[in-house]
């Protein structure tokens, strides 16, 4: 943050600092009763398990919820911030501009279609590669009100990708935002944030606005060497951009505006992402001028109602435009490149830029009926199109139809680029030299599911999901789970489910990439789980939840070597099992504790070695001390350690690390203000994420990033926020 920042943020805060404001009472932070009632206690609810507001230690799965005061006494500034605190999940790194990867319990993938991220229960899911988009730049979250996360399989309740886990983000409405805010932020990087947050309660009607400006440089880590380097090295060539810094920078919009109306609400969101930088590279080469963006429209309008007096129901109807496009020309491999595939050398670097443009339309109508005594029924049905209606490619090389060289010109019209580039960079969009043919999908589904009390203490929840897909067939899910509270405090959990990952439209339709070669007779990936909790939940302010599972994972999409080109097969599986332990204690009146512990085993079996990337042992450690009325303090840690390497990887395992961040926040008696300093990593661990392996047709195997993903250093941020 700059300096004339720094002064203007200091003067704003001791200029309102001295005024009284009659709203705010002298106990500006909440009373100790209240400051930690969001980490315990057993009025904590959960929709997510069940699609019914359920108490947590009750539902029929093994739930985590953040509330808004606890992301932000936690000093969260993006929800990967969050996600990381969940027991057994961890944040990889793709290389390609440093996407999330959130790996539950082992389940890894390059793209990471196995987990679903909803926003206020409708799938954001880009079904190009099945991920939450390539242009992803963040989620930020001063208009969260909560964040839900189950481990395990959700198609049961919501259909394709609630495969290891589901996210569902849900947003501030009116009755939750009880002042008025505006905010600013600084800090690593030339990271500038700003916000404001308005809404209003008036009458039948109410509205919610949270307007989110996010700038930053990004993490500026050096990669030692890359793809290039090895490429330099065997075809004598000086080209790679190695050693150099990461480029992750990104500008990023969020606006999410609520409307509601007696039965009716209409929630519309808007994420625009300009600048965004590629990490490490498209190809593990170094490109610090490429540049991407991405514009991403929600709209969802919701009306419910009471039937009768036992049964309710609601209709949804969802809209999502997402995109993902080039800003700045990708350069795969940089200027200079040369390999023994092609003729000459690459003068301006190989170049390919493909976009793609999608839009989703869904319908839902879900039912809720108590008529039965002892049973709550929940049924329903819905329609989703999603529909890939424009892709684009522009590059300066061509593979045709059957990966074959094809002719530049035939009579007088371009049908193809050589094998240099002669002919500079061209237009292929809508020919058969593009990446990928403009598809659609349909799918329809039906679900029910009865939540049956049989006995006083015990509750057994059943339910499946039926899904018919336009392009690969149907697919039906079923779950099951016992619930008994065993004791006032204890709950024993026993749950079994099954989930699916519906194919990609890459995964189906990818074409003139001897890397991955799409197979329209691909089948969906499917898992079944099986887990045993306790929750121990008494009143006195301690309380620990142990969870153990098993899965099989099978038929796993994978891209194996067929003749000439990688093609997709559903060949792999897995089976994994594990425990987790989470404990809760309130030290004192104004301190808590909590933590987890997750350990891992991941089996691949085909090779019958333990799955790369995920780690088999996690430890989540934080403290929270609310030093006085006016000061709050927060200091959190995360162990990472016993990562395995893929097969064909001679390096050493990579190491474990220990990351500490801490949040001090302070609010003057009596003033609208709260001035937040927020620590990352502040002991500056060399922390790394694992690269991948490059396997080629042959079997052959390379590591192009030597030295791993860095992840960011030690770095500080300054927050101030007033509230009207």
């Amino acid at each position: 943050m700059g300096r004339l920042m720094k002064f203007n943020a200091l003067s704003l805060a001791i200029f309102i600092s001295f005024f009284q404001t009659p709203a705010f009472s002298a106990n500006t932070l909440d009373p100790a009763e209240d400051y930690f009632d969001d980490f315990y206690g057993g009025d904590d609810f959960v929709e997510i398990a069940t699609g019914i507001d359920t108490q947590i230690h009750k539902a029929p799965a093994v739930a985590s919820v953040f509330t808004s005061r606890e992301i932000s006494a936690m000093g969260a500034m993006d929800i990967d911030d969050v996600l990381e605190t969940v027991p057994g999940l961890h944040i990889n790194r793709s290389y390609n501009a440093y996407l999330p990867v959130y790996t539950f319990r082992g389940i890894h993938s390059a793209y990471n279609p196995q987990v679903l991220m909803l926003v206020n229960g409708v799938p954001i899911t880009n079904n190009f590669l099945g991920n939450r988009n390539q242009v992803w730049g963040g989620m930020p979250l001063e208009a969260v009100e909560r964040i839900e996360v189950i481990r395990g399989p959700g198609s049961a309740v919501y259909g394709a990708d609630a495969f290891a886990g589901v996210i569902n983000i849900i947003t501030k409405s009116a009755s939750d935002i009880k002042r008025n805010s505006l905010g600013i932020r600084g800090g690593q990087y030339s990271t500038n944030d700003a916000w404001f947050q308005i809404a209003s309660e008036e009458h039948e009607v109410n509205y919610a606005l949270t307007v989110e400006y996010h700038k930053t440089d990004g993490n500026d880590k050096i990669i030692e060497s890359d793809a290039q380097s090895v490429f330099d090295n065997l075809f004598s060539t000086n080209a790679s951009n190695a050693p150099g810094a990461l480029n992750l920078s990104t500008t990023n919009l969020d606006i999410r505006a609520e409307l509601g109306y007696k039965n009716l609400g209409l929630r519309i969101g808007l994420q625009e992402r300009k600048n965004n930088g590629i990490g490490a590279g498209l190809a593990e080469a170094l490109d610090p001028e490429a540049k991407q963006a991405s514009t991403r429209i929600n709209a969802d309008l919701t009306y419910s109602s009471k039937l009768t007096e036992y049964l309710s129901h609601d209709v949804v109807l969802a809209y999502f435009d997402t995109t993902q496009e080039v800003e700045n020309q990708y350069r795969i491999y940089p200027r200079g490149y040369k390999d023994s595939f092609f003729d000459g050398v690459f003068e301006n670097g190989f170049i390919g830029n493909p976009e793609v443009y999608e839009r989703h339309y869904r319908a839902n109508w879900t039912g809720l009926y108590s008529g039965l005594e002892g049973h709550t029924f929940r049924f329903g049905f819905g329609f989703h199109r999603s529909d890939l209606y424009k892709t684009t490619e522009t590059k300066n090389f061509a593979i045709g139809p059957g990966l074959n060289f094809e002719p530049i010109i035939e009579n007088g019209n371009f049908v193809g680029v050589s094998k240099n580039e002669q002919l500079g960079v061209i237009d292929v969009s809508d020919t058969p030299f593009e990446f990928l043919q403009e598809t659609k999908r349909d799918n329809r589904y039906v679900f029910v599911q009865d939540v049956w009390a049989l006995a006083n203490d015990w509750e057994l929840t059943a339910g499946v999901r039926h899904d018919d897909y336009s392009d690969f067939g149907s697919t039906t899910n079923p779950r099951i789970a016992l619930v008994w509270s065993s004791s006032l405090n204890l709950s024993t959990k026993l749950l079994y489910g099954k989930a699916f990952r519906a194919p990609s439209f890459a995964d189906r339709g990818n074409q003139n990439n001897p890397v991955a070669v799409g197979n329209p007779n691909i089948k969906p990936e499917e898992i079944e789980s099986i887990e045993l909790s306790f929750d121990y939940h008494p009143d006195d302010g301690v309380g620990a939840v142990a969870s153990f599972y098993h899965y099989t994972w099978t038929d796993i999409i994978q891209y194996v070597p067929n003749g000439s080109a990688n093609v997709a097969q559903n060949e792999g599986k897995q089976k994994g099992y594990g425990a987790e332990l989470e404990l809760y204690s309130k030290l004192s009146e104004n301190v808590k504790f909590s933590g987890n512990y997750a350990y891992i085993n991941a089996e691949n079996k085909q090779t019958g070695r333990e799955v790369a990337f995920t780690p088999s042992n996690q430890v989540y450690l934080q403290l929270d001390w609310k030093a006085s009325d006016s000061v709050g303090f927060h200091v959190r840690n995360n162990y990472v350690s016993g990562r395995k390497r893929q097969v064909g990887d001679i390096r050493n395992e990579i190491d474990d690390y220990w990351i500490t961040d801490l949040t001090l926040q302070w609010q003057p008696d009596m003033t609208p203000v709260t001035l937040k300093v927020i620590g990352k990593n502040i002991f500056d661990s060399d922390a790394r994420e694992p690269s991948a392996t490059t396997q080629f047709t042959n079997g052959d195997v390379a590591v192009y990033l030597q030295n791993d993903l860095p992840l960011p250093g030690r770095g500080f941020y300054a927050e101030l926020r007033y509230e009207f």
